[in-house]
């Protein structure tokens, strides 16, 4: 009993400790989500067929944007390593290169998006859907840098363990956003309906004010002040780009391998009509709103567990790792009730099409059933990033999506003629398979860096 209170105190110290990190980043996440929101419920008033190639123009444009995202997601551990240790300087040094190396990252990323066209024709997507989602993604083009040296800011403030301008920026991005899609999308102030062209300037409108705010937040508070983050200039540096490289090409190959699971998962479904991508993106929205709580949970995860190990005691950073597992597991499972009870309300805020509705509805429950496996991969993919473990996840992340998922997917969706139903249970069975063997994969690793410690204290006695 009493091994049980201890446990049960020291799960309490790291849930408020992941919280009070976590607690920005929630509404940081579940406002982007609501960027996402406001351009699906805004092109659904257009009509089926610019929601449709929002749909189709998201799940190109994440392929490339998420390779991005998750090299730059290196940033955050080797900052809180950084931190945890009194290197103040390094995490400006870090933030410098973080920014070179998102625009080197963007001009290959915008490069690769320019032929989204030609690829989604030779695709087979519903010919109706092509101009739209085209349209939509040669405009987020202009967006590509700015989000991306906003990332950089991001993950620095992060790993330092403050979150709070994160948040608000966010909420500046929610707001230009809904203001840009009530004026591009929807048409008003003399200006007329662009469709799903519209949506995409409202996102590219809200990504560069999101960066100013961002960096202007960085220059003036003076939390920052002993890290000197722009306290002088600097060219790249190859060896701290290769110590972000490293780290950063697995976890991007792992958020891709997931990220590109779904995207090509929504080009399977383009083949299957307008309507049926339309009920996809609706749930797709809804089950996307919901993961950024444990998200959120997932990147303070990473840095308080950073902070544990980087201050020399991998004992705690174990406990708090399993911590933000078992918060991200819960969130979920009360999620997936939440789905289950209101499967038949949630598509009515996005569309009037009842067959939309009935369609979308359906796949709700999948969106249920694969909740938990999805809370507990990514809670575990933030404790072993916590360790800066990430070549073997990134291993596991591409045998379960892509052995796994995918090849189900399209057996049961396109050979065997199950539609969407057949798509979405090769991607819930994906996500089992991803969260049993990253939770194997963080035990391993967690065990092996205390024995370590143990071993290194005994002999130094």
């Amino acid at each position: 009993m009493v091994v049980s209170r201890n446990t049960f105190d020291r799960f309490q110290l790291d849930a408020r400790a992941i919280l009070r990190l976590a607690g920005p980043l929630v509404v940081n996440n579940l406002v982007l989500a609501g960027m996402s929101v406001t351009n699906t419920m805004a092109a659904g008033r257009v009509g089926p067929e610019a929601l449709s190639g929002v749909a189709v123009g998201v799940s190109y444009y994440q392929i490339f944007w998420l390779l991005g995202l998750g090299v730059l997601m290196s940033l955050p551990p080797l900052v809180a390593h950084a931190y945890g240790a009194g290197q103040d300087q390094e995490v400006g040094h870090r933030l410098r290169q973080g920014l070179w190396l998102s625009q080197m990252i963007a001009v290959p990323a915008v490069a690769a998006l320019l032929f989204v066209e030609p690829v989604l024709t030779w695709f087979g997507t519903d010919e109706r859907t092509i101009p739209h989602a085209s349209a939509y993604v040669y405009t987020l083009c202009f967006g590509m840098p700015a989000m991306l040296a906003y990332l950089a800011h991001r993950y620095t403030t992060e790993g330092i363990g403050w979150t709070h301008p994160i948040m608000f920026t966010a909420a500046l991005g929610l707001l230009v956003n809904i203001a840009g899609n009530w004026v591009f999308t929807l048409g008003n102030l003399g200006v007329p309906s662009l469709g799903a062209r519209g949506c995409a300037i409202a996102t590219v409108m809200a990504q560069w004010s999101m960066l100013a705010a961002m960096h202007l937040y960085l220059r003036r508070h003076p939390v920052y002040a002993p890290f000197g983050l722009f306290a002088r200039f600097e060219w790249p540096e190859r060896r701290t780009l290769r110590e972000i490289l490293a780290l950063g090409i697995p976890i991007g190959g792992s958020v891709v391998s997931e990220g590109a699971l779904f995207a090509v998962a929504g080009l399977l479904m383009s083949t299957l009509g307008t309507e049926i991508v339309a009920a996809h993106q609706i749930a797709l929205t809804w089950g996307a709103i919901m993961f950024m709580v444990p998200l959120a949970f997932h990147s303070a995860t990473t840095v308080h567990v950073g902070h544990k190990v980087g201050a020399g005691d991998p004992a705690a950073g174990r406990f708090a790792g399993w911590s933000g597992i078992a918060m991200c597991a819960i969130f979920m499972s009360v999620s997936a009730v939440v789905i289950v009870l209101a499967k038949d309300f949630i598509p009515t805020l996005f569309t009037a099409d009842p067959d939309v509705r009935l369609l979308a509805a359906g796949l709700l429950l999948f969106v249920a059933l694969f909740h938990v496996p999805d809370g507990v991969q990514v809670g575990a993919a933030g404790a072993l990033r916590g360790f800066k473990d990430a070549r073997v996840p990134m291993a596991l992340n591409f045998t379960a999506y892509w052995i796994v998922g995918f090849p189900v997917a399209w057996w049961l969706g396109i050979h065997e003629h199950h539609g969407p139903q057949g798509i979405w249970m090769g991607l819930i069975l994906g996500l089992f398979a991803c969260a049993l063997l990253l939770g194997l994969r963080y035990r391993q690793v967690s065990d092996r860096a205390v024995g370590r410690h143990a071993a290194g204290t005994a002999a130094s006695t």
